[in-house]
């Protein structure tokens, strides 16, 4: 019996090619869209999941009481890591950590440059990366030791059997190798190379070692791990007020709390102390998207198979005439509908092992179809049953219903009963493409528009290079080659790169200052012409001048001076980790940290050793790859153990965007998609009603219409249900695309001119598709289509 109903359903596909290869290719396509979106939100939600015990594993996060205002911030103190690892017994270990950080490895004549970690020695195991080489426990316990990436030793040393090899850092340690790890894969929050021990940086930097004295001092990342059987429930209370014990009215407004690993990649940000939204937003909202391309898919083929109903309709009735009851019928139809999706999954993989090269590049994702996974097999196969009745199962019931008397007597109007809920499903399909449309004209105005937002500094011309130890050594004579070279503007260093804000450190006292006030802002050390480098506006006082006069002297920006009510900065004294400094310039709000978001309150303070990033800018007349030829030469000079390496400030600007970037792009694709799977059964049905009118054309030509008015005939009702679906998906587009934008600070309104411009497309994109049916029926010659009358 089933042999048979699939035969049948072999000889209806192969004896329909258009109407199949159009239900196929629709199908196929709704399908590749699922199951891509499917394979990067597995993705995405697989971060740090192949560690083991990922899930006892956190990130130390402080609350902080701004006046009522609660901010969440990720840099800690190594107090508070003194304390996490010596008074909450249910913390099993704790390692602080620097956030990362670029350095020079040698090798022989070997030297990269890569980003790695400076890490506690429990790094290892609260993370639990494979180790190939050494011990996970004892790797980091010596302060000269370092454990490598399988591709960091391969780059090295040409093997990874490399343990108790030295590795020379920055051409001024001597480190050796006490561990091996597996390369690390791209689904992993951390990114790095190779791990240094924390210690390292504790005796080399006297400030890191000085930082244990105060919660005020976070500069510095720590990562936790619970001890089996520990709910973070139960170490909440415990670790809430342990910066409250400091007498210090801003620790007493802080508190501390704990986020999963797990969590930290999809929900990054923060509302009110409690993690509430990031990644997870555009997870949830292409998850949407997958489930509604997949629908119009199965819309098109509801809509195609109930349109040819007639084709049918006698095959049914002398079926149910010589026997055959409805539930064979039903059966019938949804093994069909079962064969196309069947044909159109495996279409569907082809589309998609296309389609994941590109689509990695742009989502900067490793994702591959699991192929050799019993589980995904089971999940594609359910997916292909659901998908297949939910495509076939109104075809079936609708088309087992027919009377067989009256189809075969041919009274029986065929197909006009379905008419109207045809019309509804093509304005569902077509409201959600259009609102995909809206969602991404509106993410491309919100890019724009805060691309084109004043950032406070100029950043084109503008470069940056990390400092090593021979530079630090060489800074004062490295600059003045380059400043005399011709092609360097000017030149300073500082404790952040120009597009980010590293530390914050808490405002104890200032003038004005109320009872329980708290301040907590962004620290940045800066060097001689920092401001003139970067291109930021003094707006009143006086920059640094020299060591001698300013190290105890500050610059605040403007949000920072709001912040603290002062009406008159300048010569007012604050006090910062119990030291006093003067006031004696503003500087003009910067872009530092988010460009769709308020200036951040920062201090700048003026520090004579060189910090970790120097800042230098073009001539402006000089070209570019000349001058970073040249500039390359000078700091070889100095620097000659490692390659130079820069990087131009605007691209590390433009890479603040990648988010919302991405976002753009993925709801144009899907758009698009969208919208040609909508097309394709819009060009079916098209098809199937200038067949149907073949004999009504021909007709009214020999009457005298002309092919402009015949096309007008067969496009207005196409066109009424795509204004109708225009309609309907602008308010909600509306409603939704309102709720994202409050995210950001710095955001568009949404005037009527964005739903114009989609329904002027939607209209467009309809008329292209019908319009070649309409004039080819049109054209058609009357003698033709009326011969058998």
């Amino acid at each position: 019996m089933i042999k048979n109903y699939l035969k049948i359903a072999w000889r209806n596909m192969v004896g329909n090619k258009v109407y199949s290869a159009i239900n196929i290719l629709g199908l196929a396509a709704g399908m590749a869209v699922a199951l891509l979106i499917a394979l990067w939100v597995n993705n995405e939600y697989s971060y740090d999941k192949f560690l083991p015990d990922s899930n006892r594993s956190y990130q130390v996060r402080r609350n902080f009481n701004s006046n009522g205002e609660t901010l969440t911030f990720s840099s800690t103190s190594l107090k508070l890591a003194d304390a996490l690892r010596t008074t909450i017994p249910e913390i099993e270990y704790v390692a602080e950590s620097d956030g990362g950080s670029s350095h020079g490895l040698m090798v022989g004549d070997k030297k990269i440059y890569l980003n790695g970690i400076l890490s506690g020695s429990d790094f290892f195991n609260v993370f639990k990366y494979p180790m190939l080489q050494g011990n996970a426990g004892l790797a980091l316990k010596d302060t000269y030791s370092i454990v490598l990436s399988r591709a960091t030793a391969i780059a090295l040393f040409g093997t990874d059997d490399v343990i108790n090899k030295i590795v020379k850092v920055d051409n001024a340690y001597n480190f050796k190798v006490t561990g091996v790890i597996k390369d690390v894969p791209s689904n992993s929050i951390l990114q790095f190379k190779y791990v240094i021990p924390f210690s390292f940086m504790e005796q080399t930097q006297a400030w890191v070692k000085g930082s244990h004295g105060s919660f005020g001092w976070n500069s510095f990342v720590i990562y936790t791990k619970l001890k089996a059987g520990t709910s973070y429930a139960q170490v909440a209370p415990k670790i809430k007020n342990m910066e409250k014990s400091e007498d210090n009215v801003n620790a007493k407004n802080s508190e501390v709390i704990m986020q999963p690993m797990q969590d930290s990649h999809l929900y990054s940000e923060y509302k009110n102390g409690i993690a509430s939204g990031g990644f997870i937003e555009y997870i949830r909202i292409f998850s949407v998207v997958g489930i509604l391309v997949l629908l119009i898919a199965c819309v098109n083929f509801i809509n195609l198979t109930t349109a040819r109903s007639e084709k049918r309709a006698r095959e049914v009735g002398i079926r149910k005439a010589i026997g055959s009851q409805r539930k064979h019928l039903i059966f019938q139809f949804l093994t069909e509908s079962a064969l196309t999706t069947f044909v159109s999954f495996l279409f569907a993989l082809l589309f998609v092992q296309i389609a994941l090269g590109p689509f990695n590049a742009l989502t900067g994702t490793m994702i591959r179809i699991p192929f050799g996974s019993i589980v995904f097999w089971l999940v594609m196969m359910g997916c292909v049953l659901i998908t297949a009745l939910v495509a076939g199962s109104r075809p079936a019931f609708y088309l087992s219903s027919f009377n067989p008397v009256k189809v075969l007597k041919g009274t029986i109007q065929v197909g006009r009963s379905a008419t109207f809920s045809r019309k509804i499903l093509v304005v569902t399909q077509f409201s959600c493409s259009i609102a995909l449309i809206i969602s991404t004209v509106v993410i491309y105005r919100q890019i724009q528009y805060a691309k084109n937002r004043p950032t406070g500094y100029s950043i084109n011309h503008l470069l940056t290079s990390n400092m090593s130890s021979d530079l630090v050594k060489n800074y004062a004579a490295l600059k003045n080659d380059l400043l005399q070279s011709g092609v360097v503007e000017s030149m300073t260093n500082s404790s952040s790169p120009a597009t980010d804000v590293y530390s914050h450190f808490n405002i104890d006292q200032w003038p004005g200052k109320l009872a329980g006030e708290t301040v907590e802002m962004g620290n940045i050390d800066v060097a001689d012409d920092y401001f003139k480098t970067l291109g930021m506006n003094l707006l009143i006082g006086r920059n640094f001048i020299s060591a001698a006069s300013d190290t105890s002297n500050i610059i605040f920006n403007e949000t920072a001076i709001k912040r603290l009510r002062l009406k008159d900065p300048i010569n007012q004294l604050i006090t910062r980790e119990k030291k006093t400094y003067r006031i004696i310039g503003v500087v003009k709000d910067a872009l530092m940290v988010s460009p769709f978001a308020k200036p951040d309150p920062t201090m700048f303070l003026y520090n004579t050793y060189p910090q970790d990033n120097i800042i230098y800018r073009l001539s402006p007349n000089v070209n570019p790859h000349n001058a970073v030829e040249k500039i390359g030469q000078i700091f070889s000079k100095y620097n000659p153990a490692y390659p130079f390496t820069y990087r131009f400030v605007d691209d590390d600007y433009n890479r603040k965007f990648s988010q919302e970037v991405l976002i753009g792009k993925l709801s144009g694709i899907f758009a698009g998609l969208a919208i040609f799977i909508s097309c394709l059964g819009l060009f079916g049905l098209a098809a199937y009603i200038a067949e149907q009118r073949t004999k009504e054309i021909g007709v009214r030509k020999v009457l005298g219409a002309t092919v402009s008015q015949l096309w007008f005939l067969l496009s207005k009702d196409f066109v009424l249900l795509v204004i109708i679906s225009c309609v309907i998906a602008s308010p909600l587009a509306l409603y939704f695309l309102q709720n994202w934008l409050q995210k950001y600070d710095y955001r568009i309104s949404i005037g009527p001119g964005v739903f114009l411009i989609s329904a002027v497309a939607a209209i467009a994109i309809t008329l292209l598709t019908i319009s070649f049916q309409a004039i080819k029926a049109a054209v058609t010659n009357p003698v033709k289509s009326l011969r058998s009358e």
